[in-house]
């Protein structure tokens, strides 16, 4: 069974999806004729405008006894049931009354097919594809222009003269009409969505050799790969010519899967991974102090670092890193190490120091602002555990991090003895240490609530600066 459906819509100008849906036909036809039509306005509790009533003819006070989209809801489950979704553009139809149905809770799944696409497919060459010329050129007529209900039955006419042209067609007539139009792509979205779970982990992507190509992560691993297959970068177009299997790790924490999929991605180094792919890092910006006890930073080769804040993989761009600090926190060129010492810095001249290079400004108010940098790329406790959900109920999974470094995650249950970094060392699996890692850390940790907890005593980032 099909189920023919045209729906008009009062969606914004530039952007449909902003919109809802004002009328919608179905016209169910069982492959050899049609079966009934069905057609209804809605009620889309918001403003129709001008624009939209000039196209379809439809006004606000057309539908304002109509019924709303949850009133039919019921009804159009019922007469699409076990049918096959077919629409003239099917795309914009479909994802209309699929977003319909999830904004009620109702997952909406149909097979679908598209008018359009077979058109092409059967009558190669035409100037235009659209439902007007289409019908047009083929002496239909379309009695309703812009209603749901004309366009759908004209849709239903095209639909017949379709199957009478692949019923003819020497290389498709033994062909069912589904499997005519499912193209590789189609098979493989089907094969990889089916495989996929909706929870929080990491996915790979491979092709026909078993090779990774993708590594990517969500906390929801369905939804994040069905938006690989909705794609119109070119890049992302050719990763699924050629994708041909998927497999997956469930983390159950966000953060686990950031970590995960940080180390893979650095471990097989996909072709088709943009970011996060750099294993070797060059340079460190350390910070220290003077013997007046003045928070000094430069940058020094990673295996010179004695307290590195953060690593690069050039020296450029640790420079820039560091010349961006200089603004923001207003520090100053001669101890950052980037001008002679003792020196008056060139950036006080230009009032971008206030001055502690010439005794204008105290050491402890410059050191105020060292330290807030500090604060801000450096854990305060030096070895702690952060505590996030697991991959079931009865667990929680845990990201260690000791002697300021991450060290590694694992996952425990009601039944774990984890009082100490020993103990959590036991659990944990311990992975690479890449200096990247601390900044996926950090930036989660701000924008998510977490518990910690802290192996010995609790100190400020200040205290431990100090000492």
């Amino acid at each position: 069974m099909f189920a023919i459906i045209d729906i008009e819509t009062c969606g914004g100008k530039f952007d449909f999806r902003k919109g809802r849906i004002i009328e919608i036909c179905i016209v169910r036809h069982d492959g050899l004729a049609v079966v009934d039509v069905w057609t209804s306005l809605i009620n889309p509790e918001c403003h129709i405008s001008g624009y939209f009533s000039n196209i379809s003819g439809i006004t606000n006070d057309m539908v304002a006894d109509a019924p709303k989209f949850h009133e039919v809801a019921k009804e159009i489950i019922e007469r699409t049931e076990g049918c096959v979704f077919v629409a003239h553009n099917v795309g914009f139809d479909y994802s209309f009354v699929k977003d319909e149905f999830n904004s009620l809770g109702y997952k909406y799944k149909k097979e679908t097919l598209c008018t359009v696409r077979l058109g092409r497919k059967l009558m190669p060459g035409r100037i235009s594809y659209s439902l007007g010329h289409l019908c047009a050129s083929l002496g239909i007529e379309i009695e309703g222009r812009h209603r749901a209900e004309g366009d759908a039955v004209a849709t239903a006419k095209l639909f017949d003269l379709l199957m009478e042209l692949k019923s003819v067609h020497p290389q498709y007539k033994n062909q069912g009409v589904v499997e005519l139009m499912t193209r590789r792509i189609d098979n493989i979205k089907k094969y990889i969505l089916n495989k996929l779970p909706e929870s929080c982990g990491v996915y790979y992507f491979l092709d026909k050799d078993g090779k990774i190509i993708y590594i990517g992560k969500s906390i929801n691993m369905y939804s994040r790969a069905l938006s690989h297959f909705n794609t119109d970068e070119k890049k992302g177009k050719k990763m699924l010519n050629e994708l041909m299997n998927v497999d997956f790790v469930e983390t159950g924490s966000e953060l686990i899967a950031l970590l995960l999929e940080a180390e893979e991605i650095k471990t097989h180094k996909p072709r088709y991974n943009r970011a996060r792919k750099a294993d070797v890092f060059t340079h460190s910006i350390d910070w220290f102090k003077n013997k007046d006890g003045i928070v000094n930073f430069k940058i020094v080769p990673c295996d010179e670092a004695e307290n590195p804040i953060v690593s690069y993989t050039t020296y450029f761009t640790a420079r820039e890193r560091l010349e961006q600090w200089l603004e923001t926190y207003t520090l100053c060129l001669q101890y950052c190490t980037l001008t002679g010492e003792g020196s008056i810095c060139f950036n006080h001249q230009i009032k971008k120091c206030n001055g502690i290079c010439c005794g204008e400004e105290s050491n402890e108010d410059y050191n105020k602002r060292a330290y807030a940098l500090l604060e801000e790329y450096l854990y305060a406790e030096p070895d702690f555990v952060i505590i996030e959900k697991g991959r079931t109920h009865e667990e929680r999974s845990v990201v260690l991090i000791e002697d300021r470094k991450y060290a590694g995650y694992g996952y425990i249950d009601q039944y774990t003895q984890a009082n100490s970094v020993d103990e959590i060392r036991d659990v944990v699996k311990l992975n690479h240490y890449y200096p990247d890692t601390n900044d996926l850390i950090r930036s989660w940790c701000k924008k998510n609530k977490y518990r910690k907890v802290n192996f010995g005593r609790k100190t400020t980032a200040t205290e431990y600066f100090e000492e």
